[in-house]
């Protein structure tokens, strides 16, 4: 593992605003380790001790609905810090935390993080930022949950694993969820979605091939999300 004043993650995420010293400070108290897919990093309701920075891999936060689905609120990737919200809050997790590919992460403990706070401003600045952005995140969730039908949330959904994880060569989404886990992040049953995922492939506007998902008719996708 790289060392963190080395680490390009580091630019990604609210510990760019850390000098060289606060890195070599986290360089020497982190614990680096591999995720494997499907291993859990944490679990809702559990106390963190620290934060987890994600330096390669993907994983898919969820919260636990009252009928035992798993309701899938965000996805993870590179570059971003796991567990900011429960330290500043002092609280559990709100969220379990799942690899949905073989991940790197390093552990930072919280005592470390938090002294940057007194320290370092524009770094106290990055997380407050960031954790602002997570509930504006949470309130279009909210909104899109409540307003949009199961078919424009499946469309939208499509188009942002396609922007945000990219292509395989062959053009289908490099970031391949189970029929379960899309289900998740639109909010319904497992048989819906893969109904709708069918009705889809029939209009044209996907093509599937075994798990894989290949987006034919973006603009298409876009409008019927809008």
């Amino acid at each position: 593992m790289s060392k963190c004043e080395q680490c390009i993650v580091r630019e990604l995420s609210s510990l760019k605003a850390l000098n060289k010293d606060e890195l070599l400070k986290i360089a020497d108290c982190k614990t680096s380790k591999i995720v494997r897919k499907g291993e859990t990093i944490f679990e809702e309701g559990e106390t963190i001790h620290g934060v987890f920075c994600v330096k390669d891999g993907v994983c898919k936060m969820s919260k636990l609905s009252p009928n035992g689905k798993d309701q899938i609120v965000k996805l993870v990737k590179k570059g971003e810090l796991l567990g900011q919200r429960s330290m500043i809050s002092d609280e559990p997790a709100n969220l379990t935390a799942v690899a949905l590919e073989d991940m790197q992460v390093c552990f930072i403990p919280k005592n470390e993080i938090l002294g940057f706070f007194d320290s370092n401003n524009k770094f106290s600045m990055n997380v407050m930022k960031t954790i602002c952005g997570d509930l504006k995140d949470a309130d279009d969730i909210m909104v899109n949950m409540a307003q949009k039908s199961v078919k424009e949330r499946l469309a939208l959904t499509l188009i942002y694993l396609e922007d945000n994880f990219g292509k395989q060569e062959d053009g289908s989404l490099k970031l391949q969820l189970s029929r379960e886990e899309i289900a998740g992040m639109i909010g319904t049953a497992t048989e819906s979605c893969i109904r709708l995922l069918s009705e889809f492939n029939k209009l044209g506007l996907i093509e599937l091939t075994g798990k894989k998902i290949i987006i034919t008719e973006r603009n298409k996708l876009i409008r019927m999300g809008n």
